[in-house]
């Protein structure tokens, strides 16, 4: 019989206990912007892209006035989010915005992607929780169902396929699909400010 003193009593090592990464200021934040999200954004009828992007930038975001965020998106932590001109989310995407997500000016999200800007380093017992940056350049369109890793950066123009998973960089004006997403081919460069 073990004599050892019962270790389920005693303070778990440092390693073990979890901090909460986020200071005060912004728990509230985020407490007040889910209220926001859930009743102000959530139930505002489709054409107010307007009144949805001045409630986002009510909570620190940077969205440009033509910029389009569908009613139906869900954002994590507003004032990490950079959304250019032009550019569009569509319904039901989620903008896991734990690190910075910056989406360029013509940028097209559509319904159900998902950008999850915000991980763990699992290589240590306790994981802390990382926030590596999400960039989509210029031009670039997300299709539906698209998941976006953290530390990804998504070329200009650049295409990402259908239920795609993109785990790394891609390159400007090309076609990606698949799981890891890869190059399929060029996509055909036009001037931006052409209709």
């Amino acid at each position: 019989m073990s004599t050892a003193p019962h270790e389920s009593s005693a303070t778990p090592p440092a390693e073990h206990r979890h901090f909460s990464t986020w200071t005060m200021r912004e728990k509230i934040g985020r407490m007040l912007w889910y209220w926001v999200e859930a009743t102000l954004f959530r139930f505002s009828p489709r054409p107010m892209y307007r009144w949805r992007g001045w409630l986002l930038r009510l909570f620190g975001a940077d969205v440009h006035p033509t910029a389009r965020v569908r009613s139906t998106v869900r954002i994590e932590v507003p004032w990490h989010l950079t959304v250019g001109e032009g550019s569009s989310v569509g319904d039901f995407a989620i903008l896991y915005c734990l690190g910075l997500i910056r989406l360029g000016r013509n940028v097209s999200i559509s319904q159900y992607a998902h950008l999850c800007a915000g991980t763990h380093d699992f290589t240590r017992r306790d994981m802390p929780l990382l926030r590596p940056p999400i960039v989509v350049e210029d031009e670039a369109w997300i299709a539906a169902d698209v998941f976006v890793g953290p530390n990804v950066t998504i070329g200009a123009g650049c295409v990402v396929g259908a239920r795609s998973s993109v785990f790394d960089d891609l390159p400007a004006w090309s076609i990606c699909v698949g799981h890891p997403a890869r190059r399929i081919k060029d996509r055909p460069r036009f001037d931006s400010a052409a209709p």
